[in-house]
C-alpha cells in the first residue's frame, strides 16, 4: 500500500531532524537561520506541517546537503506529502497573516482567546462578519466581502466540527457584546447563537464585566494556542492594524499564561456569562 500523505510527512520530518541532530543544531539555530517560527520547525520534524519542496532546498542547504540523491528524495517525500488544506480554495482572498493563523489553528488542539471588542470569530453569525467585514474593509466589494464571510464559515465548520474538535475556552469583554455591529437585529441574533454554542462540550465562554474594571486584557486580544505533539511550544498570537505577532518566547507565553488566568478569575462564571449574554440579547430584540 502506499504511504499517505502523513506518513510521508513523518518520513520526511524523521530524516531532516536526524541531519540536523547529527549537525548538534538546535532547532531555535534552524529557526533563526532560515527566519521561521520555531514552531514550524518542530512541527515540521513530527510530521505535522506540510512543507514545500523548496523549503526543504533551503533547509538542505543550511545543512549542507550536498548529495543529489538525497536531496532529490526528500524533495520528492515533501512534494508527495503536501496537503491540500481546506482554505486552499480561498487563497485569492485572504491575507498570508489570515492564512498563516488559520494554518496554526488548524494545527492546534486548543486555543485560549480574549476578545477585547469583537465576538470571536469561530462563533460570529454570517451576518455580524458581512457587516464587520463591511465596516473594516471599506474598499471591499461586494463579491470579495462575501468570499471573506466564506471563508468564515467554512474555518468555522473546519475547526469546531472537526472529528476531534478544537478545544476553545473564549474569555470576551462585556464592551464586545454591547457594541453594535450591522444592527440591533444582527447583534441579538449573534448574542443567541454565542449563547447556543457556548453549550457545546468543547466549547467554554466566560463574560469580563464592565463592572470588573481595570483587567488583564486591556492591552487587546489575544490567543494562546497549544498543539499535540509532546515538545511543540504553545504559540501567543497578537493582530495590529496591518501585521500579525507570534510570540514562542518561554518567558512572553508565560506573561500570557498568566494574563488569562487573571482574566479568567475576574470574568463571571460560565452559567452567569450566558445569563448576561441572553440579558443584552432580549434588549436588543
Amino acid at each position: 500500500m502506499a504511504a499517505t500523505p502523513t506518513v510521508r510527512r513523518r518520513m520526511l520530518g524523521g530524516e531532516l531532524r536526524k541531519i540536523r541532530e547529527g549537525l548538534n543544531l538546535k532547532v531555535d539555530d534552524v529557526a533563526v537561520r532560515l527566519g521561521w517560527h520555531q514552531s514550524k520547525v518542530s512541527r515540521l520534524e513530527n510530521g505535522r506541517h506540510g512543507v514545500r519542496a523548496n523549503e526543504v532546498g533551503i533547509l538542505l542547504d543550511v545543512y549542507e546537503v550536498t548529495d543529489p540523491e538525497m536531496r532529490e528524495a526528500l524533495e520528492t517525500l515533501a512534494r508527495e506529502g503536501k496537503r491540500r488544506v481546506w482554505w486552499q480554495p480561498y487563497s485569492d482572498v485572504i491575507s498570508k497573516h489570515y492564512a498563516s493563523f488559520i494554518s496554526f489553528e488548524a494545527e492546534a488542539v486548543s486555543i485560549r482567546n480574549f476578545e477585547s471588542s469583537l465576538v470571536p470569530g469561530l462563533f460570529q453569525t454570517a451576518d455580524y462578519a458581512r457587516a464587520l467585514i463591511r465596516q473594516l474593509e471599506p474598499e471591499a466589494t461586494p463579491d470579495e466581502i462575501n468570499a471573506l464571510v466564506d471563508v468564515r464559515l467554512a474555518r468555522q465548520n473546519a475547526t469546531l466540527r472537526r472529528e476531534e474538535p478544537l478545544k476553545l475556552w473564549a474569555i470576551v469583554d462585556e464592551a464586545a457584546l454591547r457594541r453594535l455591529i450591522g444592527n440591533q437585529n444582527i447583534m441579538a441574533r449573534q448574542l443567541q447563537q454565542l449563547v447556543a454554542v457556548s453549550r457545546e462540550p468543547h466549547v467554554t465562554v466566560q463574560v469580563v464585566p464592565f463592572s470588573a474594571g481595570a483587567h488583564a486584557g486591556v492591552h487587546g486580544s489575544f490567543a494562546i494556542l497549544s498543539f499535540p505533539v509532546r515538545g511543540d511550544l504553545d504559540v501567543v498570537y497578537t493582530k495590529a492594524l496591518t501585521s500579525s505577532l507570534y510570540l514562542e518566547r518561554d518567558d512572553d507565553v508565560a506573561a500570557y499564561d498568566q494574563a488569562f488566568d487573571r482574566l479568567r478569575a475576574a470574568a463571571l462564571d460560565v452559567a452567569p456569562s450566558r445569563r448576561l449574554i441572553a440579558q443584552i440579547a432580549k434588549e436588543l430584540e
